[in-house]
């Protein structure tokens, strides 16, 4: 007997028929002989309604407020959920996370989880009952309900999967697996059977949109199994299994073991420029400590060499979404920085290629400045890390350049 979790995303809830098809799915598992909790989020579309709402009747809501709003998303498709199990003769209930509990922080719209109770989980796992738990919530120490910020049911599943000690974690999305880049852009983009921990955890935090940049950190923390594959494909691979399993390296053969596992993108980004900066000691500091004062997360930093006059330029990207809160807190930092003029570009992309063979083969990042430059795209910046190289370049090149490295890295797959 298996114990598993199995989560499924908003278009998998999205009506009844679809969550009778969920209910199908769990039962399929319990009739296999294994213990089944299930992890759900809002129906799709749901959550967004409803943050309009909080929105709507007060620009500056209470979060505390706001999170006892959004969370009746999840409360509802995990009851729904469970009235469809009982009416396929499967024994279930729900779960609110106060119920468990499962135990927060008290930041709320972005709680972090910190323990979760399983006795009385784990006494309905055993008297044969499926549980239903609706994700993105739990209970902070005051005891109101938090949330744990935008698509935090993965985050919600992996913490249950971990808690339960559960032998697999199963995320149920639109796409039927990881591949080495997005498909829609690359026909021949190849779905791939297993990926390690770190290389989805960069992935994720680079542009690739399968799972929650914090659920995979988690499940790497715990040692969590996850695999991810589709609510509406039951298509088994060559080998007999379906979607992509996210596993610790040792699990993966070296004879599987390729240079680069996936290329991301993400036209997500901005980028930043301030001209004639000081060149002295702590001029750098005056720019990032304004912005990490106002918790904005800088990615690629580039400084230029300095000019005659004494002063150099240094360009930085953020998140599209914190372009205005930078300006304005630089444009506020002004007095104490000392640069000239603040330049700001919105059309341009972050590339990715992201693989643990890289740590040990060198020519990794000249394939990718060779190959972008026989297409002419220009390279805007660039950073690194041990697995991943990423780029900047303008965002009119980015099919384009995704397309040329895949092929590049002999990630093709071939034609039938």
């Amino acid at each position: 007997m298996a114990r598993i979790v199995m989560k499924f995303g908003g278009t998998s809830m999205a009506g009844i028929e679809r969550i009778r098809s969920v209910a199908a799915r769990v039962k399929r598992e319990v009739e296999a002989g294994n213990q089944v909790a299930v992890v759900v989020s809002a129906m799709a579309g749901e959550t967004d309604r409803l943050v309009g709402f909080c929105r709507e009747a007060s620009a500056l809501y209470d979060r505390r407020e706001y999170d006892v709003v959004v969370s009746a998303g999840e409360q509802i498709t995990s009851g729904l959920l469970a009235i469809a199990l009982q009416a396929a003769g499967v024994p279930a209930r729900s779960w609110l996370g106060w119920q468990l509990p499962i135990s927060t922080s008290d930041a709320h719209a972005s709680a972090r989880i910190g323990t979760i109770d399983t006795a009385a989980l784990d006494a309905s796992l055993a008297a044969g009952e499926v549980a239903v738990i609706p994700g993105f919530q739990g209970l902070a120490p005051g005891g109101r309900v938090t949330t744990l910020g935008r698509g935090g049911s993965d985050t919600s599943a992996v913490a249950m999967a971990a808690a339960m000690k559960a032998d697999r974690c199963d995320i149920y999305t639109d796409v039927d697996g990881v591949y080495t880049t997005d498909p829609r852009i690359v026909p021949r983009a190849r779905k791939l059977g297993k990926v390690t921990y770190e290389e989805m955890l960069e992935l994720a935090s680079v542009g690739a949109k399968v799972l929650q940049t914090r659920s995979v950190g988690l499940a790497m923390k715990e040692k969590v199994r996850v695999r991810v594959l589709s609510s509406f494909d039951d298509t088994h691979d060559a080998d007999g299994h379906r979607g992509t399993l996210i596993v610790g390296e040792e699990e993966i053969d070296d004879m599987e073991r390729q240079l680069i596992t996936g290329i991301a993108h993400d036209k997500n980004e901005a980028k930043i420029t301030l001209t004639q900066v000081p060149d002295r000691p702590g001029a750098v500091a005056s720019i990032f400590a304004p912005l990490a004062d106002a918790e904005i997360n800088v990615d690629m930093i580039v400084q230029n060499i300095a000019h005659s006059t004494g002063s150099t330029d240094v360009t930085f990207t953020v998140p599209a979404v914190e372009l205005a809160r930078t300006l304005d807190t630089l444009e506020r930092a002004r007095p104490g920085i000392g640069f000239d003029k603040l330049i700001h570009d919105t059309r341009v992309a972050k590339i990715s290629v992201v693989g643990v063979g890289m740590r040990s083969h060198a020519g990794v990042a000249s394939t990718m400045f060779t190959t972008l430059g026989e297409r002419g795209i220009n390279v805007l910046a660039i950073t690194t890390s041990e697995i991943k190289v990423s780029v900047l370049i303008q965002e009119d090149y980015t099919e384009l350049a995704v397309r040329v490295l895949h092929t590049a890295y002999g990630l093709d797959a071939e034609e039938i």
